[in-house]
């Protein structure tokens, strides 16, 4: 049981080097209190507009204002039905600011929104901003890009990145601009402290690997992480808008699982694990309510054979006496037929049908040598660069930093040194948001590691 003062969340949003406008749009709807959260759990929210114009911005505010609210109005309905109906509310909403306008047509936006409850996560999505575990080392995709190059990937089954020719931006599926749209839920995933999930939009995830994204934000706080994330993503061009969102269970309070058999999913590039039904609230003990139907056909026998005996040696026998055992016998036939039905409702309720639980892409994500030179060497890039070009930079900040880094790094302790470096970094890209619209191109000192 996870409290709801034990999640740690951030969040980061940037308009990109390229873009003039922010199309993205995020949202955080907390529980205030451990009944709410009992309840109704916590809500995050990544969305990223399409469309000219502001349009897509329009539409991505849109969802990130509905679907956390609408979640909350059905709630008690369950995780599933209540994200499901709040993604379709908001899709009803845009596709009609889209209708009302000419120039709002096709107007549109990704929609990925993180439901946290006490034990378990669940996931609505819609579109190719992506939902993220991190645990024991391994950074896992719990969504599927509705993107062309996934989707025809999926055909062939193949893995996205083996396609070749087919542009990687073209959205099959988003919220907006057809009347009707397929919500994925995605859940009950099992919800163990030290989980790290990371929402972010495709102006992250397609500027970083899988790998850096999870090795920066296993070893980072979550507000730091955030920051680093975007300010890397710019790094590396920033073409789009970037959004990230952070949310993680602190490691402190019980222990996290220590493999994957523990938390029950599969092995595989694509995997696949049915999730095990809840234990019926009932135990093996028979209650009153469940006793009464057979006491109450015994006993109609009884008097029923009474009477047989009675009239068969020609005594006479009381017509109230033969009355009462028929109501005994009919009362615990329909007794035995409540008590099934009951049954039934109890196990259809607490028992419901097994959900596929999908991870579509896993990647170990834990500190070695190469990736701590990497980002050792983007350091290095970055000081040559704001020295040439006589940046404002916080170097005192810079410079213990990669001090405590390469004293690590020494001690072959690879987690500190990544993290020192990485901070060490910060001050360089920090510099790169101030400085951006004076220069034109940075440079590529972060080169991309492969997941």
């Amino acid at each position: 049981m996870t409290g709801f003062d034990q999640i740690e969340h951030a969040s980061s949003t940037d308009v990109g080097i390229r873009r003039s406008h922010n199309q993205d749009s995020h949202a955080v709807l907390l529980a205030v209190d451990p009944e709410q959260w009992r309840k109704q759990g916590h809500i995050f929210l990544v969305a990223d507009g399409m469309g000219a114009h502001a349009v897509g911005e329009l539409a991505s505010e849109l969802a990130a204002s509905i679907i956390p609210h609408t979640y909350h109005k059905y709630a008690a309905e369950g995780p599933a039905a209540a994200l499901r109906k709040a993604f379709l509310e908001a899709n009803t909403s845009i596709h009609s600011r889209g209708q009302q306008n000419r120039d709002f047509q096709g107007m549109g936006t990704t929609a990925t929104a993180l439901l946290m409850h006490p034990e378990s996560v669940w996931i609505g999505h819609v579109g190719d901003s992506r939902a993220y575990r991190i645990r024991n080392g391994q950074i896992e995709q719990l969504t599927f890009d509705h993107s062309l190059v996934w989707e025809m990937a999926r055909r062939q089954r193949m893995k996205p990145e083996e396609l070749k020719g087919i542009p990687s931006n073209v959205i099959i599926r988003s919220l907006g601009p057809d009347p009707l749209v397929q919500v994925d839920i995605e859940g009950p995933h099992a919800l163990f402290p030290g989980d790290v999930y990371l929402l972010c939009s495709d102006g992250l995830s397609g500027q970083l690997t899988d790998y850096e994204m999870g090795a920066l934000t296993s070893v980072l706080p979550a507000a730091e992480a955030c920051q680093l994330l975007m300010q890397l993503a710019n790094l590396r061009g920033g073409p789009d808008n970037i959004t990230v969102l952070i949310a993680s269970v602190r490691p402190e309070v019980g222990e996290a699982p220590k493999s994957r058999a523990a938390w029950g999913v599969g092995r595989g590039p694509w995997l696949l694990a049915p999730h095990a039904p809840r234990p019926t609230p009932h135990g093996s003990r028979f209650t009153l309510h469940a006793w009464w139907p057979f006491i109450a056909l015994f006993v109609g026998v009884l008097m029923a054979a009474e009477s047989a005996v009675l009239s068969a040696s020609q005594h006479s026998i009381s017509k109230y006496t033969f009355a009462l055992a028929t109501l005994s016998i009919v009362a615990g036939l329909a007794g035995l037929a409540l008590n099934y039905f009951r049954e039934q409702r109890i196990s259809s309720t607490f028992n419901p049908e097994p959900r596929e639980l999908r991870i579509y892409r896993q990647t170990q994500c834990r500190i070695e040598r190469p990736l701590v030179e990497n980002m050792a060497g983007a350091e290095r890039a970055l000081n040559r660069f704001a020295k040439e070009k006589n940046w404002d930079v916080d170097w005192s900040a810079n410079q213990s930093h990669r001090e405590q880094a390469e004293a690590a790094s020494k001690k072959g302790d690879l987690t500190t040194a990544f993290r020192e470096y990485a901070r060490a970094v910060r001050p360089f890209t920090e510099a790169i948001l101030k400085y951006r619209l004076k220069e034109d191109e940075f440079p590529s000192a972060w080169e991309r590691t492969p997941d």
